[in-house]
């Protein structure tokens, strides 16, 4: 019998992802790559920051999770 286990690697996330700088610990949304790095702006919107491809990760579900819910209360407070 043959088994196929999924790869341990990770792919960085893309354009429009959820993405955390395992530098800073900061999770925001990839807005594009200039210059070698990955540009992640902050998820209520501001000023994007650069982060080293390396270092940029998919979040954990639970981090996700905390990051939308919070965009939703966001929201709910701005009543959007």
């Amino acid at each position: 019998m043959l088994l196929c286990m999924a790869s341990k690697q990770q792919t960085r996330p893309g354009i429009g992802e959820l993405a955390k700088d395992t530098v800073s610990g900061r999770i925001g949304v990839v807005m594009g790559e200039v210059g070698g790095r990955v540009q992640i702006r902050p998820i209520g919107g501001g000023k994007e920051w650069d982060a080293m491809p390396g270092n940029v990760v998919p979040p954990s579900a639970r981090e996700e999770l905390s990051t939308r819910l919070a965009i939703r209360n966001g929201n709910r407070r701005a009543r959007l």
